[in-house]
């Protein structure tokens, strides 16, 4: 039930007509807050593999919001070889191009394997400009232990 909850909150949170007009710094700081108090909340059961769970489906959804505020595939095979120069991911450029112009939904190019390798949650978790890192739910609650 209050698992439940959680995932409601976060949907409404970061549902994709409506979070991809957000700044990713303001979606960040709400899903962070969010996350925090939900584990400050609950961290005296054992909720281990639920937030494990949790957080691989946070963090696809997050790739998800930020492949679509890309919007165009030339922007998204550009930024996606940024990061693959910048964190050394060792994906081609036949890769990165058939990753930005798959006809696939929002949501399964999110998947693939260069995005998740791009845009890892050691990227994801990274404080840039006014943007806070996106808190990943187990390490938080393993080091609130």
């Amino acid at each position: 039930d209050r698992k439940k909850r959680l995932y409601s909150k976060i949907k409404v949170l970061l549902k994709r007509k409506h979070a991809v007009s957000i700044p990713l710094a303001i979606t960040f700081t709400k899903v962070n807050q969010i996350v925090r108090g939900w584990v400050n909340y609950f961290k005296t059961g054992s909720i281990k593999t639920y937030l494990d769970e949790f957080g691989q489906w946070l963090r696809h959804k997050i790739r998800c919001i930020i492949i679509k505020q890309w919007k165009k595939p030339m922007t998204i095979y550009r930024n996606l070889m940024k990061l693959n120069n910048t964190y050394k991911c060792r994906f081609s450029h036949e890769d990165m191009f058939k990753c930005a112009n798959t006809r696939l939904g929002w949501y399964r190019r999110s998947a693939m394997d260069i995005v998740n390798f791009t845009l890892s949650p050691k990227v994801l978790g990274i404080r840039k400009g006014d943007r806070p890192g996106l808190v990943n739910p187990l390490e938080y609650y393993l080091k609130s232990l």
